[in-house]
């Protein structure tokens, strides 16, 4: 086994025999942990006997960066942590049921045995539950107390509070039941009651703002009594009222590795490994965050000699911050944070959302490098085709390519907002985007790269529904105005997530309109004049759309605050696709829901609180559970969740820090022939506050690594 980071790469010593072997006689039993000289193994074992289903974490500080790996307990209670790095490690036991065992320092090629330590009472084992444990433990309304009847807003609906308490809402920038927000800061100050800390809490740093517009906006601020009420109930001693269960079956083959990037005051909102149509591009190489609203550095990582360091992403000279209005944080803190005081942390100009790996290695990202308003070319009076038939005033976000061989970056000007980016499967290499809001924008990268000319590269179009029927765009009606039978008409649905389908051409994209949609479009021969578009509102028990994926037959998979893993397939569907009736009901058969795993919220009947982000499809198995495996990031649960081919939830899960938070991931193939170590998923915690993890003020944001392997021994 080579030593290092090799065996991500396939690499092994040929001969090489174990080095250690552990024995330990169980009655007629052996327990034998086989190790060769870069494993760590051993057995956890309790007062009862060996500990199955928990987690073993080896952490050091002796690399280029903070870096651990953790591995789970198979039915024996033995582990093999594989293939670390050359490092003196810190290691230990944690599991449901369990307090941190003692921690003790070991190398690899080591045999270790841990002492378990069961916790002395139901308190100190809660500490060790995912947040969503402790959320679920946050009341809702009753049904009497909306439609008005009391203080609730008219107009907000069971359903529509649920989604604003979930991902559209507070768990759309954090997660919500960890420590640090089940209890209320000593730093904040005295007061009345937790209702009263709740609503100088959201307040705190540059996020303060949009949080308070959102709970004391639309919803009148009857949060702060729900989230107060939680809170003083946890600090009186109450527990969750479910018990989470150790990992079984494939979870138990998960191996997790984490390395720290970036620093301990910015955020990252994503990461990206490779080209999601072609999996071993950039293999072994470096990953790239995103980092949002936080600043402009760019973190790369080298997960081979697990370095890190960043890249300063320029702007045109000139260029304000991209806070303040218009944007979803603020230039200042609108009071102070608990943890940063009056201090301003976030100063970015190029507001880099996210990236995405092109087959030539370049790396694609939704950034921002000017200011809003757009060039001539984009407005009204211009003779672009989109101009022509949409015109763009302003946008807040661009196009921006690095080629990370020669380090050039390089702007494209676009007139269409970006958000969210995706390739499509046609020669052109075409990138369409999510966040154009009225329109769905494209960039032809091929005739760019050739040519540099942005405004020849691009294009845009207006989402029109077929109304009229007859199979192809005309004149149509606008989105405040009603259907018109002998017309068609526009819609705005703006793309959130964006889907490009792997082979008839369509774009599909998730627009998060309440409860939730998923869109359509057919681009047509000439987009700006010929696409049309198709909406699909989701039904109940679904609501409450965010991110979504398209697998290989077309199947869309999306994130919903409602609890599940919806999923729509337009194959289904009974009844016309286009003509009058058809704006967004017309095909509730397309849909099927699969609940999340974890508890729910009291007095709802069957749910789940887990609120996912993002959807992904493992389209080229990248992890190892099967082609086209839908997997949804786990927000409350500290890591993903996969939905597997028999059917069943599988949960991936980061033991170490407790808090973590994905808003998205990736799966790379770096060698197709070795197996389950030249496969795995990549993510990074995208929580906006990383301080508030376990580790407290001072943590940096995570690269994560997730990995199957055949059983939780193999190495």
């Amino acid at each position: 086994m080579a030593t290092g980071f090799a065996w991500c790469m396939g690499a092994t010593a040929a001969g090489v025999a174990a080095l250690a072997v552990l024995a330990l006689s169980s009655g007629a039993q052996t327990l034998a942990v086989q190790i060769d000289d870069d494993d760590i193994g051993g057995v956890v074992r309790g007062p009862s006997g060996p500990e199955a289903g928990v987690w073993v974490i080896a952490e050091t500080r002796d690399l280029g960066t903070r870096f651990t790996r953790s591995v789970v307990t198979d039915d024996q209670g033995r582990y093999v942590i594989p293939d670390l790095p050359k490092a003196n490690y810190t290691l230990w036991a944690r599991g449901y049921g369990l307090v941190d065992s003692a921690k003790v320092i070991a190398e690899p090629g080591r045999i270790v045995s841990l002492t378990a330590a069961p916790a002395p009472n139901e308190a100190a084992a809660a500490r060790y539950y995912p947040a969503i444990y402790w959320y679920s433990m946050l009341k809702i309304p009753p049904q009497s107390e909306f439609g008005g009847k009391r203080d609730i807003p008219a107009g907000i609906t069971r359903e529509r509070w649920i989604d604003a308490m979930k991902s559209n809402g507070c768990i759309g920038c954090h997660q919500l039941g960890q420590l640090s927000t089940r209890a209320i800061p000593k730093e904040l100050g005295e007061f009345d009651n937790h209702a009263e800390a709740w609503m100088r809490r959201i307040q705190s740093g540059q996020s303060g703002e949009q949080m308070m517009n959102q709970l004391a906006g639309p919803l009148a601020g009857v949060p702060f009594r729900y989230f107060g009420e939680w809170t003083e109930r946890i600090a009186k001693g109450e527990l969750p009222h479910t018990k989470p269960t150790r990992p079984q079956g494939v979870e138990r083959n998960i191996v997790v590795t984490t390395w720290d990037w970036l620093n301990d005051k910015h955020y990252l909102h994503d990461l990206i490994a490779s080209d999601r149509r072609h999996p071993t591009v950039n293999a072994y190489g470096p990953l790239y965050g995103s980092a949002e609203y936080s600043g402009d550095l760019m973190p790369i990582l080298d997960p081979v000699r697990h370095t890190t360091w960043n890249f300063t992403m320029p702007v045109r000279e000139g260029t304000k911050e991209a806070l303040g209005p218009g944007h979803a944080a603020a230039a200042q803190p609108l009071q102070p944070s608990a943890y940063w005081g009056e201090e301003k942390i976030w100063n970015t100009r190029a507001n880099n959302h996210n990236g995405m790996f092109g087959r030539d290695g370049k790396v694609w990202f939704a950034a921002r490098f000017r200011d809003a308003d757009n060039p001539a070319f984009c407005k009204r009076g211009s003779d672009h085709p989109s101009a022509k038939a949409f015109p763009l005033e302003r946008t807040n976000r661009q196009i921006t390519v690095l080629d990370p061989k020669t380090q050039q970056y390089t702007f494209v000007d676009t007139c269409f907002g970006s958000h969210h980016l995706q390739f499509g499967y046609d020669a052109n290499d075409t990138l369409w985007m999510s966040g154009g809001g009225p329109v769905v924008g494209w960039l032809d990268t091929r005739k760019f790269l050739a040519t540099g000319d942005a405004a020849a590269s691009q294009g845009w179009t207006p989402l029109v529904l077929d109304t009229n029927g007859n199979g192809k765009r005309d004149e149509y009606v606008e989105p405040n105005q009603p259907v018109d039978a002998a017309k068609d008409k526009r819609i705005v649905a703006g793309f959130y997530a964006v889907m490009p389908h792997p082979t008839d051409g369509s774009i599909w994209g998730t627009a998060r309109v309440f409860p939730g949609q998923v869109v359509r479009l057919v681009p047509g021969a000439n987009p700006p004049e010929t696409a049309l578009a198709e909406v699909y509102n989701v039904p109940l028990p679904g609501f409450g759309v965010r991110g979504g994926d398209i697998d290989k037959d077309g199947v869309v998979w999306v994130s919903l605050a409602s609890g599940h893993i919806g999923s729509f397939d337009r194959r289904k569907c009974k009844g016309p696709l286009n003509g009058p009736t058809a704006t967004g009901n017309h095909c509730p058969e397309g849909w099927t829901f699969h609940q999340y795993p974890g508890p729910g919220f009291q007095g709802l009947g069957e749910n789940s609180a887990e609120s996912s982000y993002y959807t992904w499809v493992d389209q080229h198995n990248t992890f190892g559970l099967g082609e086209n495996v839908p997997m949804s990031t786990a927000n409350l649960m500290d890591g993903l969740v996969a939905l597997g081919k028999d059917g069943k939830m599988v949960s991936l899960r980061v033991p170490y820090p407790l808090g973590f938070y994905a808003k998205g991931f990736d799966g790379r193939i770096d060698d197709p022939n070795a197996g389950w170590k030249g496969r795995g998923l990549w993510s990074s915690s995208g929580d906006r506050t990383p301080w508030l993890v376990e580790t407290g003020k001072g943590s940096k944001p995570m690269a994560v690594h997730f990995q199957l392997r055949p059983d939780p021994l193999a190495k």
